[in-house]
């Protein structure tokens, strides 16, 4: 493992501590970075009630580890969602998606008190856009919302031989200012077809912890 995304786990989870008990339920991402986080809870899997997972591939990992996980249906409310980026700006919006799950993500992120954000520095940056927006699609709509994209002055690309856990595919955004994160988001979730795409401007990080 990265020891830059180790540190930014570490950090994270001491900031956890003393903030969480028995009967708490975090929110898990998905990644590289979270699964250093996920490695430092083998030591503790008592340390919260359980777990709501974002994606397939973590909630493997936690239950690997003895971690209980819980369908968001299940609870009442996420104290912390802890996750990764793969950009993120000064203002503290964020690119991510680059595992494809970016949708469960958001709405993880979306419900959940307080958004931990952990990275390695390479991805703070000064404008969000160098790493393509990816864009959950529905199949049957894929041509037609890749037409809209490309109006809106960006260049989409599919991620040949990927389907996110809900089913749909991803198309790849680059070559887009996103000057405006949250206008973005919402200009391109407006298009039919779209699930959601991996602009964080309406639910940006409320903290970050950089390795």
């Amino acid at each position: 493992m990265n020891r830059a995304k180790i540190r930014a786990a570490e950090k994270a989870l001491n900031y956890l501590k003393p903030k969480i008990h028995s009967k708490s339920i975090l929110g898990i991402g998905t990644g590289s970075t979270v699964n250093c986080f996920i490695e430092l809870l083998r030591s503790c899997p008592t340390l919260v009630k359980g777990v709501v997972s974002s994606s397939d591939a973590s909630t493997r990992l936690l239950k690997e580890i003895g971690v209980d996980i819980f369908s968001l249906n299940d609870v009442d409310e996420i104290d912390f969602y802890i996750d990764g980026a793969d950009e993120i700006s000064n203002d503290l919006s964020l690119i991510k998606g680059g595992g494809g799950a970016h949708t469960n993500e958001k709405i993880i992120a979306s419900a959940s008190k307080n958004f931990l954000c952990i990275a390695d520095e390479s991805k703070m940056v000064d404008e969000l856009g160098r790493f393509p927006i990816p864009v959950e699609v529905l199949s049957q709509a894929r041509s037609f919302v890749a037409r809209k994209l490309m109006a809106l002055g960006g260049t989409p690309r599919l991620r040949h031989g990927f389907l996110t856990d809900q089913g749909n595919e991803i198309l790849d955004l680059s070559g887009i200012r996103v000057d405006d994160p949250i206008s973005l988001e919402m200009e391109i979730n407006s298009i039919p077809g779209v699930v959601d795409n991996g602009i964080f401007g309406l639910r940006k990080a409320d903290q970050i912890f950089i390795g």
